[in-house]
C-alpha cells in the first residue's frame, strides 16, 4: 500500500488564541499514544483534507512534526464545526508496530441486488463499520460487502460471510446480519398509512363528560374537607348554652 504522509508543526497556542490560527488555515491537534507523551500541534487544513480522504480512520499515516522522524499514526474522526463541518480539532494516535490495536474498519457496499432492482425491495444495512483487532501493519482501508448475492427477500449477508484477511480478528458478533432486503409494502399497507385518522366523536364526548363528572366529584370532596376544620373551629370558639349557665352559677 502506498505510504500516506502528513506534515505538522509544534503548537504553543491554546484556548481563545486558536481562533486566529484557524482563520489562517491551521487546525489544532494533539499527538498521543500508549506510553507516549502528548504533543500539541498544527496541521494545514488543505493538506489534512486530502490525506484524510485517503486514510480515513483505519489507514496508517506517516506524521512528520518539524522535520523530525515520521511517526506512524491513526487519525481519529475530527471534531467538526456543526455549521460548515470544517475540522476544529484532530487526534493523532501513535501506534507501536509490534502491538495489536482495536479499531473499526468501514464497510463499503458494492454490486447490485436483484431483490432491490427487479423486486423493488429496500436494502437494509444496519452497520457502517466492523470492530476488529490486528497489528497496525495488517490494517485495511475498508471491507467490501457484495450485495449481488441478495437475490430474494430471504437472503442475508452476515459478518461471517465477508472476505476478511485471517490476520485480522473480528470483534463484532460474526452472526450479525449486515445486509438484507425487505419486500415493498402491499397496497393494503400503503392504503392504511395514507388513510386519514377518524375520531369517534361520541366516544370522545363521553370521555370528556366522564372527566368533567370526576372533576366535579373531586372538587366537592375538597370543599367538604376544607369546611370541616372551620366547623370544628367554630364549635371550639362558641360555648354551649349549658356551659354559659354553669359559668353564671359559679359567678
Amino acid at each position: 500500500m502506498e505510504t500516506i504522509s502528513l506534515t505538522a508543526q509544534k503548537r504553543d497556542a491554546f484556548g481563545k488564541k486558536l481562533k486566529s490560527h484557524r482563520k489562517e488555515g491551521l487546525i489544532p491537534g494533539v499527538l498521543y499514544g500508549h506510553k507516549v507523551k502528548s504533543q500539541p500541534l498544527f496541521v494545514k487544513d488543505g493538506e489534512f483534507d486530502k490525506v484524510f480522504a485517503q486514510s480515513g480512520t483505519s489507514v496508517l499515516v506517516d506524521l512528520t512534526i518539524n522535520h523530525e522522524k515520521p511517526q506512524k499514526v491513526l487519525i481519529h474522526e475530527p471534531q467538526r464545526n456543526p455549521l460548515d463541518l470544517k475540522p476544529l480539532h484532530i487526534d493523532f494516535y501513535q501506534v507501536k508496530m509490534t502491538e495489536k490495536i482495536q479499531t473499526e474498519i468501514p464497510i463499503k457496499i458494492i454490486g447490485e441486488s436483484v431483490a432491490v432492482k427487479e423486486q423493488e425491495g429496500t436494502l437494509i444495512t444496519p452497520r457502517d463499520a466492523i470492530e476488529i483487532e490486528c497489528l497496525p501493519a495488517d490494517l485495511i482501508h475498508e471491507i467490501e460487502v457484495d450485495i449481488s448475492r441478495l437475490k430474494t427477500f430471504d437472503d442475508v449477508i452476515k459478518i461471517s460471510d465477508l472476505n476478511i484477511p485471517t490476520n485480522i480478528e473480528i470483534l463484532t458478533d460474526k452472526e450479525e446480519v449486515i445486509a438484507s432486503v425487505t419486500p415493498p409494502r402491499s397496497e393494503e399497507e400503503l392504503a392504511e398509512l395514507e388513510a386519514p385518522v377518524e375520531e369517534k366523536v361520541e366516544e370522545v364526548e363521553e370521555v370528556e363528560k366522564k372527566e368533567e363528572e370526576e372533576g366535579e366529584e373531586e372538587t366537592g370532596k375538597e370543599t367538604e374537607k376544607a369546611e370541616e376544620p372551620e366547623k370544628i373551629a367554630e364549635t371550639n370558639q362558641e360555648p354551649s348554652d349549658s356551659a354559659q349557665g354553669k359559668e353564671q352559677k359559679q359567678e
